[in-house]
């Protein structure tokens, strides 16, 4: 059995040229060659997680089954590789140093100076090779977060440089760049690219593979210069050119033979090609949809790319099922109303009501669910948007006047939404929610149940406050209905109404568990449900 090998992911020159995109195309490429395969990302942030940040500092939080808030990239990684991630595929620079204060409080270190080499880099390692020892992987790829030369992240490249000393040939570095095209002088640029690969080398690490993101095909001459000054071989430098969608970059990978190179340099077989029948299938149906569906997305960060990340993927996956094409329209809560909603909301053939915190913008997700129940437009309810369901029923329907959850109105005469009784004592914030999977049981014969075709589900959470099983009666009895039910915790985890043809509320976030491969069954309900509405 071969040793795990190791493929640390770098990049220089710019952020967000797209190193999480480039990993997970790796890990698909190795998966369909049929190597087993795990991922992580390494955050040089000082918080513990992203749990705590603005979305406007972040973008989405991402969590996992074992209820890990995350980096967003870990939604790229399984919804490529369609591998679940865990508490141990993200590791910051809070969570490096918090590990080693404590064990030196602890005595641990036996009385010595605790430095960053070597106590935070062994530390670093020991997080990177946590991963191999939890499966029998023939690959761990690792993403270094930021972009090489920051302060921050120079523990990291150091612990990068002493694994390579260590593991020889069972350690590769793909380090990725940026190539600029000058219109005014008409030509590409490598120059920062070198200088990019020479702030590697002066951390100790020469790349083997250097990928170079580029709006304008390479010529040969480009990527001999760039072996030349780069000290790789003119087949190690990869063209990463501006991609239709981020679900062809593991294709152009392909193409340009970067697994193949990987394979090559770690001493793997590579005689065994990649199976991209049903990716390309998936790529073919998303290229090419027999019609559109205009969604509304309804949040308080609509203007923000990142924020609503998996709910975006999540119906590019539920369009190719439908061979439609989703069109989102972003709309922001805090600008709906009654005067303006049907001006705003009146073209669309299905409605979302997106997650979030705070109190900013509730009013009009609340205006927004009305429109929807009662214009019998299909409407998907998540976390926050089942709650604000819940307030709007009770209000309209129920006539409980001034219901609300707790979270924002603490004297509501009807708290139709409280917090839940273990999260009352607590006062911090970080990692304090119900987080990760949990079990939901579905009722017979409602439409949750037609749709998962299962009795009992697993969904991953991410709040504090609750449907109030104390009004539960009173919504039964008007036609809200609870289909699904944490059974442990007698939690109402889905509502239903009878008399609409598709309106859903979930307390959970299934927008965490659909990939490529698996896209999740109540999205691809949502916008059948929307091309349906359309049809008619």
């Amino acid at each position: 059995m071969n040793k795990t090998k190791y493929i640390f992911v770098t990049g220089g020159v710019t952020s967000s040229l797209g190193k999480g995109i480039i990993s997970s195309s790796i890990a698909k490429l190795l998966v369909a060659r049929g190597f087993t395969v795990n991922i992580q990302k390494l955050d040089p942030y000082i918080n513990i997680d992203p749990g705590t940040l603005n979305p406007y500092e972040h973008g989405e939080c991402f969590v996992t089954d074992d209820g890990a808030e995350t980096d967003l990239d870990l939604g790229h990684y399984e919804r490529f590789s369609n591998v679940p991630t865990s508490q141990a595929n993200n590791v910051t620079t809070g969570v490096v140093y918090q590990s080693v204060i404590t064990r030196e409080r602890k005595g641990e270190y036996l009385g010595e100076t605790v430095q960053v080499i070597p106590h935070i880099t062994d530390e670093i390692k020991h997080r990177i090779k946590l991963l191999a020892k939890r499966g029998d992987y023939d690959f761990i790829i690792t993403e270094i977060g930021g972009t090489v030369g920051d302060i921050e992240s120079l523990p990291f490249i150091e612990a990068v440089r002493q694994m390579r000393w260590e593991l020889g040939r069972d350690c590769v570095v793909v380090h990725l760049t940026l190539v600029p095209y000058l219109a005014a002088a008409g030509e590409l640029k490598t120059k920062p690219t070198q200088h990019s690969v020479k702030t590697l080398l002066e951390s100790g690490v020469q790349p083997d593979i250097i990928v170079c993101r580029t709006e304008k095909h390479l010529s040969e001459g480009i990527r001999t210069k760039i072996a030349l000054f780069c000290n790789v071989s003119p087949s190690a430098v990869i063209e990463c050119i501006d991609a239709e969608t981020i679900y062809d970059v593991p294709i152009l990978m392909r193409q340009e033979n970067l697994d193949q190179e990987i394979l090559k340099l770690t001493n793997m077989p590579f005689d065994q090609e990649p199976d991209l029948t049903d990716w390309n299938q998936f790529l073919y149906a998303l290229k090419h949809p027999t019609g559109e569906v205009n969604i509304g997305l309804v949040g308080k960060y609509v203007e923000l790319k990142d924020a609503y990340k998996s709910i975006n993927e999540s119906f590019i996956h539920a369009g190719t099922v439908n061979g439609v094409k989703v069109k989102i329209k972003s709309i922001h809560s805090e600008f709906i109303d009654e005067t303006n909603v049907t001006e705003k909301l009146g073209n669309l053939d299905g409605i979302l009501v997106a997650p979030g915190f705070g109190e900013r913008g509730i009013e009009g997700k609340i205006t927004a669910i009305r429109f929807a129940r009662v214009h019998k437009i299909p409407f998907f309810g998540i976390c926050l948007g089942m709650q604000c369901a819940v307030i709007e029923f009770g209000r309209n329907v129920l006539g409980l006047t001034g219901a609300h959850s707790t979270e924002f109105n603490k004297l509501t005469p009807y708290p139709v939404i409280d917090i839940m009784e273990m999260q009352k004592k607590i006062a911090g914030l970080g990692g304090t929610m119900r987080l990760g999977a949990y079990p939901c049981r579905l009722k017979p014969g409602s439409l949750v149940h037609q749709i998962y075709k299962e009795d009992l589900v697993h969904e991953r959470h991410r709040h504090r406050f609750e449907f109030n099983n104390d009004y539960l009666e009173k919504y039964q009895n008007a036609g809200m209905n609870p289909v699904g039910l944490n059974e442990k915790d007698n939690l109402i985890e889905i509502i239903e109404l009878s008399d609409h043809p598709w309106f859903i509320g979930v307390q959970f976030h299934p927008e965490y568990k659909s990939t490529v491969a698996r896209p999740h069954p109540l999205f691809v309900s949502f916008v059948k449900a929307a091309k349906e509405y359309s049809n008619r």
